[in-house]
């Protein structure tokens, strides 16, 4: 690596490196840059190579160098963002029992409290301190906290290296003080036995992959703990959770297109798990539990946006399937929670959600929805089953985020909380609004905008326009105070529900994934292109902005039409497509197969992945201004990705750039932790995208 001075973009060396796949020869000289003992590195950052050590502390000392210009305008932003926060907040106690259980921050403080009330209100009872229990450490993330059936105790687990290895421990709510109990490399989540005696919890692997679901009874060692089921395929993963009624503990494991569920009972947490019903591929199901009958929903014959079936709980396979919902084309069930005497459904029809509630007596059903042209709505659970009380949140791009709990007998609802903004915020100064986007194929994409009401559309605004467009995740249209620092200052924000989401639908998650993947990247495109018609903006005054498989969507864009871009925001950016998935050691490359492909067995996997793959088709072209920012101790996209793309962009670029790389070396997929160092990095994506466009000098004058 040569760097002379600070202002000098780093080059990374050349060390050539191929390998031959399908007769296909991919030659990658930057491969040096992934650490061989990565595994351990996840572990203990301080391991990490030295000469990769040095590559990346040279681009973040450039970025630095360069973006450190705009410190000023960090700290502003900063400042702006933070006094939206309030900081004392509090959620909504949830009632259980004698009690209702909480979370919140004090004044000033990073971390979440966890405590409790009396159930009828009263002074909170903190028994998990965040702020006390991160001082220890560099980095410190909650995984989860849940007490016991009884309430004498509270499970907690944290990650402290950013790496998503979670440590699980018991706290006593008598004494105050943690048990001896230690059970480490855990995904976080816990469910109790129904005596409070022993919990369930799922192992990660070498390959941080969760396979193992173990109980660990209250006084014993780890060492000690009963492995209760194992997935023995590496290409699925497995989660677990209480049922509806709190009576039985859910392994639910699956990949992108395949599910199989199995239930514990509680009461006897030495009995061995029941299958519900045995995996077929392509079929996805999800049960809840309601007496002697189990509540399924389920894409199973053909329901593409799924549909809700019922089955007897002591014959509970697919012959026993009875529709309760049929499938509806185009009507997307999301979700599905179940209380005694009602069925709570989420739905979404053309990226608008409603909540559908159904008497299940009486088979009577009505619909919560809003009238705003876009906005984000989701129910929130909680600890009863025997009540007549839903809880949902409501927001949009322009209204702050609204708790209600709803009488689903009565159709009455309380609100119980808004989001307050503590430097003020009135909606009416701002318009939220929605705009259609036709695609190459004809493909009408959702386009959700946010901008102050005196915006003049001349074409000449700056505009941020984010998309992700993976694994069936949608993009909600809900409230961001952050986003008004970019907002107020003339920016329009935009989000792209492109294919690959499942915005409409499942099918139209179906439509941007494999084969159809590079669906995503013209969608995007075209949405780009039809805000500059609609006259939001014009080219080279977008900013995109994308993280994750959102990342790679940034990659494929600034390759196939990087002219519109005046800079491109691309947070932990899986741009490695192709090595990634060769790569059956990394945590996510078998379960992602589903997804992009299996490249190692199928020849046409392997090309249509090469056709696309950001880094592999970095081409010698005028790039945007790029920012690319990873975290070391990242499991789900490596380090090395975005340091691979950045030191390929910068060798092989013909013009325009900077490019800048930015590794946080304490912390992984999620950034900073602590709500408030989570702002400086929202500050840096913002700092970059103003100046972009320009408007960072503006401001410095």
């Amino acid at each position: 690596m040569d760097q002379k001075s600070p202002l000098t973009p780093p080059i990374a060396q050349r060390r050539p490196h191929s390998f031959t796949t399908h007769g296909i020869t991919i030659a990658d000289d930057y491969a040096w840059l992934k650490d061989e003992n990565w595994q351990e590195v996840l572990r203990d950052p301080s391991v990490l190579k030295a000469d990769i050590r040095n590559y990346l502390e040279a681009e973040n000392a450039y970025t630095e160098s360069v973006l450190g210009r705009t410190a000023a305008l960090q700290k502003r932003l900063v400042k702006e963002m933070r006094a939206r926060i309030k900081e004392d907040d509090s959620s909504v106690p949830s009632p259980d029992g004698l009690y209702a259980y909480l979370s919140k921050f004090r004044e000033g403080g990073q971390h979440q409290l966890f405590g409790r009330t009396p159930r009828e209100g009263g002074e909170a009872d903190i028994i998990l301190d965040g702020d006390q229990l991160a001082a220890e450490h560099e980095y410190f993330k909650f995984g989860g906290s849940r007490h016991s059936p009884d309430h004498r105790f509270q499970a907690w687990s944290a990650d402290t290296k950013g790496s998503e290895y979670f440590s699980i421990r018991v706290r006593e709510w008598a004494t105050r003080k943690d048990l001896d109990d230690v059970v480490d490399e855990t995904d976080g989540a816990v469910v109790w036995s129904s005596d409070a005696s022993a919990f369930f919890y799922v192992k990660l692997d070498d390959n941080h992959r969760p396979l193992q679901v173990w109980r660990h009874r209250l006084g014993t060692r780890q060492s000690d703990d009963v492995l209760v089921y194992e997935e023995a395929d590496a290409g699925w993963f497995t989660h677990i959770h209480e049922s509806s009624t709190g009576r039985y503990c859910v392994i639910a494991g699956g990949d992108h297109e395949t599910s199989e569920q199995r239930l514990i009972d509680l009461a006897d947490p030495n009995a061995t798990p029941r299958l519900v019903a045995v995996r077929e591929e392509g079929v996805q199901y999800s049960v809840n539990d309601r007496g002697d009958q189990l509540f399924i929903l389920t894409n199973a014959d053909g329901a593409i946006d799924f549909k809700i079936v019922t089955a007897p709980l002591h014959a509970p396979e697919r012959t026993s399937w009875r529709d309760l919902i049929p499938y509806r084309e185009g009507i997307f069930v999301l979700d599905v929670e179940l209380y005694s005497g009602h069925m709570v459904r989420l739905e979404r029809a053309n990226a608008l959600p409603a909540i559908v509630i159904r008497d299940l007596e009486g088979g009577e059903e009505h619909a919560i929805a809003f009238d705003e042209a876009a906005y984000s709505l989701d129910t929130m659970g909680g600890y009863e089953f025997e009540t007549t009380n839903l809880r949902f949140s409501y927001s949009s791009m322009t209204t702050p985020s609204e708790v209600y709990d709803y009488d689903m007998a009565k159709r009455t609802r309380i609100l119980r909380k808004r989001q307050e903004i503590p430097s003020g915020h009135n909606p009416a100064d701002y318009v939220t609004t929605r705009i259609m986007a036709k695609s190459y194929d004809g493909a009408e994409v959702p386009v959700s905008i946010l901008h102050r009401r005196d915006l003049k559309r001349d074409g000449t605004a700056p505009l941020l326009l984010y998309g992700y467009g993976s694994y069936g995740m949608a993009m909600p249209a809900s409230f961001s105070a952050n986003r008004l620092s970019l907002v107020d200052r003339g920016f329009v924000y935009a989000i792209a529900h492109i294919r690959g989401g499942a915005d409409k639908g499942w099918g139209w998650y179906l439509d941007g994934k494999r084969a159809k993947k590079t669906n995503s990247f013209d969608d995007f495109i075209a949405c780009a292109r039809a805000l500059i018609a609609e006259r939001y903006t014009s080219a080279k005054r977008i900013v995109a902005h994308g993280g994750s498989a959102g990342g790679m969507l940034m990659g494929a864009v600034a390759n196939r039409a990087g002219e519109l871009f005046a800079g491109i925001i691309a947070e932990v950016p899986f741009v490695d497509v192709l090595n990634t998935m060769l790569d059956l050691s990394l945590p996510l490359t078998p379960p992602e197969w589903p997804e992009w492909g299996n490249p190692a067995e199928s020849e046409a996997d392997f090309k249509t992945i090469l056709s696309y793959s950001p880094y592999d088709n970095v081409a010698a072209k005028e790039y945007p201004a790029i920012l690319a920012m990873g975290g070391l101790t990242d499991p789900r996209v490596t380090y090395w990705e975005p340091a691979k793309w950045v030191a390929k962009l910068r060798a092989t670029m013909t013009g325009g750039g900077p490019v800048f790389l930015r590794t946080n070396m304490g912390a992984g997929h999620g950034g900073a932790s602590g709500r408030f160092n989570r702002l400086d990095e929202v500050a840096i994506g913002y700092a970059f995208a103003l100046w972009a466009v320009g408007l960072a000098e503006k401001e410095e004058a």
